[in-house]
């Protein structure tokens, strides 16, 4: 329920920012999306969790993990929607189950059993029915690549929030990463600024702007990012990145819903990748991949 939630809010930033990449540059937009995001969590950390101390968190640590995992993985994410389109970045974030399982795999040592494999098989045809991409129509362009890389990152932060900060809260653990996701990219914006490149520009010029921006930094990062990381801690990151293969099949429901057409292909490819998601949940076939105890830094 936690991970089909911080999809359904990851979505909603995806048409915001192609709207608002029309006027303003993408390393400027991350980073203003990022650093609003941020001030937003980092003042209901006190109101909601009043036993936190800000001074008591563990903010190097995550410094460390939002810097590379989700400073890095964003700003590839967001280079690839310029380079390409919403659809085609929301594809990309849906094929990080593969990545995911390799962290797994490998770091976890996860067994792939044939029913899991069945099941990510599934997911991953749901995906890519599921995007609006015609099979006879796929190529992996330079966008997507992009992307895809973006969201190995992202991964690696998902399972590195987890597992070296078991005794915060998915709020707090979402703060102290978020700090150095905006540190990445207010160095990438300085440099683009420095270079004169157009990425470092911003047009946030009229209410619509402001409105799109508020949507994608409070609906596609804060609030989405706390059910994300509560998501992974509970079933995983392979599991929970199996959800994402729904994003772009959200993207399309909000794009209807401001009179876009509806695609029944991906519709049908949601309902295939969600047999697959519970196929994978199974109480027998889920194995439990994330420690209670941290490993050391």
């Amino acid at each position: 329920m936690f991970c089909a939630l911080a999809m359904i809010f990851f979505a909603a930033g995806f048409p915001a920012a192609q709207v608002l990449l029309e006027s303003s540059g993408v390393l400027a937009l991350i980073f203003v999306r990022n650093a609003l995001g941020f001030v937003v969590l980092l003042a209901f950390l006190p109101l909601l969790e009043r036993k936190t101390g800000l001074l008591d968190l563990p903010w190097l640590a995550g410094f460390r993990i939002g810097f590379l995992g989700f400073g890095l993985g964003s700003v590839m994410l967001l280079v690839a929607q310029s380079m390409s389109d919403a659809t085609t970045a929301a594809l990309a974030v849906a094929a990080m189950p593969i990545t995911a399982i390799g962290l797994e795999v490998i770091l976890d040592n996860r067994q792939l059993t044939i029913r899991f494999l069945l099941a990510v098989i599934l997911v991953l045809l749901g995906g890519v029915l599921a995007s609006g991409v015609m099979v006879h129509d796929l190529s992996v362009g330079t966008g997507f690549a992009v992307g895809l890389i973006g969201s190995g990152f992202f991964a690696w932060g998902s399972r590195q929030t987890v597992k070296k900060l078991p005794d915060l809260s998915p709020l707090s653990r979402t703060v102290v990463t978020t700090g150095g996701m905006v540190a990445f990219c207010l160095i990438c914006w300085i440099g683009a600024g420095f270079m004169g490149l157009s990425s470092a520009t911003l047009s946030i010029s009229n209410q619509s702007d402001i409105a799109l921006l508020l949507i994608y930094s409070l609906l596609g990062l804060s609030i989405s990012q706390v059910l994300w990381i509560k998501s992974v801690a509970d079933i995983g990151v392979a599991i929970a990145s199996f959800h994402l293969n729904a994003t772009p099949f959200y993207v399309m429901v909000i794009i209807f819903l401001f009179g876009g057409g509806w695609n029944w292909m991906q519709t049908g490819g949601v309902l295939i990748l969600i047999m697959g998601a519970v196929l994978a949940q199974l109480p027998e076939a889920r194995m439990k991949t994330i420690p209670d105890t941290a490993e050391p830094l």
